[in-house]
C-alpha cells in the first residue's frame, strides 16, 4: 500500500474522450479525446434543475443543465455504496467497495491497484487532480495532483501538493479548485489529457462564497411530502441519526449564535470556520444576524421548527451550489473559447445524491433512491448528440472508468467489474437490450456500521422498478439480527411502504433475493447469512 497522507481523510475522476462518431463520418481519424471529470460532493439530483425536482426550480443549475442539454442526461445512474470515499474509490477502480478495499471512510485507499488514471497515463494521456480526494493516501496514477487537506475548507484552504507540503490558499475553495483547473489544462492542451475537477461543495456543512451569503435569503424551497415520515415498518430506518428535526446540530449545521450572548465564531462554529479572515468572518457572521434575531425572538417549536430547519439548511445548500455552477460554466466557456470542446469529454457528477429532507433526512447511506441515485451528464460533441436521455438504462459508478476507457479507444483491464456504457452516451435506451446486451440488476453494499448516523449495514439489489433490500446487524460472521424490505417503485417511488411478506410478493421476493445471492458472488462479494438467504 502507498504510504499515508497526513489528515488526509478523503476521490473520483475525471472524463473525457471519444471515437469517431457516428453522426460525422469523415476520412479523418478522431483524435483521441481529452476528459475533464467535474464531480461535487454531495449534490443531491434533487438539486440539478435539468432533473426537473421542484426544488431545484426555484433555485436553478443553467450551467450544468447546459451540459444536459448539449450532451446526454442520465436518470438511472448509481452508486453502489454511498458515501464520499468509497464511491470516489469505485469511480478510480471500476470496483465495488469489498473488491478495491475500501468498504468505510475510516478505511486507506490501496493506491497500488489498477486505476483509471494509470491506465490512461500509460496509454499517453497527462493525468491530473485537483481538490478533494478524501482517500487517506497519497494520489498514484497522477502527472499531477493538488488535493484538499482531508474534507478540506471552504474559506481559504489547506491544500497537500506532490511534494509533501502542506499549503494554505487564499480564496474561495471552488473558485480555486476551478481555476488551477483551467490553468493546467492550458499548459497540458498540446497532447490528450485527463483531469479530476472534484470540489468539496456542497458538503456539509454548507458555506455560500462571499458574494452569495444571501442569496437564497428570501427563497422558498416546498417542502417534500414526507418531511414528516414515521417511518413505519422500516426498522433501520427508525433508527438511524440523520433526521432534519433531531440531528442537525444548532450552531455548526443552523448557524444559530446571538452577538450577546457573547458568540465566539472559532468554538460555536468549530473548526470549519477558523481560516476565515476577520473580514469574511464578519460579512459571514452579519448574513445570518436578521433571520437569527427573528428566530430568537419568536421561537418556533414542534413541526413549525422542522420547517423552519428545512428551510435554512436548503437556503444554506443551495447557496452553496451557486458557486459550483457558476464554475462549471467557467470551464465550458474556456473550453468553447480555446477550441477544445468538440474533442472534449466532458462529465458532471457526484459522488452520491442527498437527501434534502425526504423521509425527514439529511446526508445518505441508504440504499433509497435519494441517496443511490447519482446525478450524471455529460458532453462530448464529436459523438454525443445534443439533448440525449437515457431515462430507464441502468449505469452504476463501478461503469465510469471502463466508459472513459472505451472512449479513449483502450480496452478495459480484467479488474475492473463495470462495463462501457457509450452505447447508452451516444443513442439512449434504445441502444442496448437489457437482458441481452445490458444489466437488469445492480448490486449496493453499506458497510459503515457502527459510523456516524447508526444506518444499518446493508445490500441489496435493483431491477429499475423493484427493489430488496438486506439489512442485518454488524457481528460477524453471523449477524444477531437481520430482516428484508420490498419496494415497488412503480407504485411507491417515495419508499414508504415495504412490501415484504405481504400477499401476492412472494414470487418477487424469491426472484430477487436469488438475484442478490447471484451478483454477491458474481462480483466476489460474501453476504453474512440469513435464514432467508440460507434457504435458497
Amino acid at each position: 500500500m502507498n504510504r499515508p497522507l497526513f489528515a488526509l481523510s478523503g476521490a473520483l475522476c475525471a472524463v473525457t474522450g471519444s471515437a469517431q462518431s457516428a453522426d460525422k463520418p469523415s476520412s479523418e481519424p478522431q483524435k483521441r479525446p481529452n476528459i475533464v471529470y467535474i464531480m461535487s460532493d454531495d449534490h443531491a439530483v434533487q438539486a440539478i434543475s435539468a432533473y426537473g425536482h421542484p426544488l431545484s426550480q426555484v433555485a436553478p443549475t443553467p450551467n450544468i443543465d447546459r451540459i444536459a442539454a448539449e450532451g446526454v442526461r442520465f436518470d438511472r445512474a448509481y452508486c453502489g455504496n454511498s458515501v464520499s470515499g468509497p464511491s470516489r474509490a469505485t469511480i478510480l477502480t471500476g470496483k465495488h467497495s469489498h473488491a478495491n478495499g475500501f468498504r468505510t471512510n475510516a478505511d486507506f485507499f490501496d493506491g497500488s491497484q489498477t486505476t483509471l488514471p494509470k491506465v490512461l497515463k500509460a496509454n499517453g494521456y497527462s493525468t491530473a487532480i485537483i481538490g478533494k480526494w478524501h482517500l487517506k493516501t497519497y494520489p498514484t496514477g497522477f502527472d499531477y495532483w493538488k488535493v484538499l487537506d482531508d474534507q478540506g475548507m471552504y474559506y481559504n484552504p489547506d491544500f497537500v501538493t506532490m511534494s509533501g507540503d502542506t499549503v494554505r490558499q487564499r480564496g474561495y475553495v471552488t473558485d480555486i479548485v476551478t481555476d488551477e483547473s483551467i490553468a493546467w489544462i492550458d499548459a497540458h492542451k498540446d497532447r490528450p489529457f485527463f483531469i479530476m475537477v472534484h470540489n468539496k461543495a456542497p458538503h456539509r456543512n454548507f458555506q455560500p462564497a462571499p458574494r452569495h451569503l444571501t442569496l437564497h435569503e428570501h427563497t422558498f424551497f416546498p417542502y417534500p411530502d414526507n418531511l414528516f415520515d414515521t417511518w413505519e415498518g422500516r426498522v433501520a430506518a427508525g433508527r438511524q441519526e440523520m433526521s432534519i428535526a433531531g440531528h442537525l446540530m444548532p450552531a455548526y449545521d443552523l448557524k444559530l449564535y446571538t452577538r450577546r450572548d457573547g458568540w465566539d465564531p472559532k468554538t460555536d462554529w468549530g473548526p470549519d470556520y477558523r481560516f476565515m479572515d476577520s473580514t469574511e468572518r464578519e460579512a459571514y457572521i452579519a448574513s445570518y444576524d436578521a433571520a437569527n434575531q427573528a428566530y430568537y425572538d419568536n421561537p418556533p417549536t414542534g413541526d413549525s421548527l422542522t420547517r423552519w430547519k428545512f428551510q435554512r439548511y436548503m437556503r444554506d445548500y443551495f447557496s452553496t451550489i451557486a458557486a459550483v455552477d457558476e464554475n462549471i460554466g467557467k470551464m465550458l466557456d474556456y473550453l468553447d473559447s480555446t477550441g477544445l470542446a468538440e474533442n472534449t469529454i466532458v462529465v458532471y457528477a457526484s459522488d452520491q445524491s442527498f437527501y434534502l429532507g425526504e423521509h425527514g433526512w439529511f446526508d445518505k447511506r441508504f440504499m433509497y433512491e435519494e441517496s443511490m441515485r447519482m446525478p450524471l451528464v455529460i458532453r462530448y460533441p464529436a459523438e454525443i448528440p445534443a439533448g440525449t436521455e437515457a431515462e430507464s438504462t441502468l449505469v452504476q459508478n463501478i461503469d465510469f472508468a471502463p466508459t472513459l476507457l472505451d472512449w479513449c479507444g483502450i480496452e478495459k483491464p480484467d479488474s475492473m467489474q463495470g462495463e462501457s456504457f457509450r452505447a447508452v452516451a451516444r443513442g439512449g435506451d434504445r441502444a442496448v437490450k437489457p437482458g441481452r446486451d445490458w444489466r437488469k440488476t445492480l448490486y449496493y453494499r453499506y458497510w459503515e456500521n457502527p459510523g456516524i448516523h447508526n444506518v444499518m449495514q446493508h445490500a441489496g439489489v435493483h431491477d429499475g422498478r423493484w427493489k430488496l433490500v438486506y439489512f442485518f446487524s454488524n457481528e460477524t460472521p453471523v449477524p444477531a439480527e437481520c430482516y428484508f424490505e420490498l419496494y415497488d417503485l412503480k407504485r411507491d417511488p417515495h419508499e414508504m411502504h415495504n412490501l415484504y411478506g405481504t400477499p401476492g410478493t412472494n414470487g418477487v421476493t424469491t426472484r430477487l433475493r436469488r438475484e442478490l445471492v447471484r451478483l454477491a458472488d458474481y462480483y466476489g462479494d460474501e453476504l453474512p447469512p440469513c435464514r432467508e438467504l440460507n434457504a435458497l
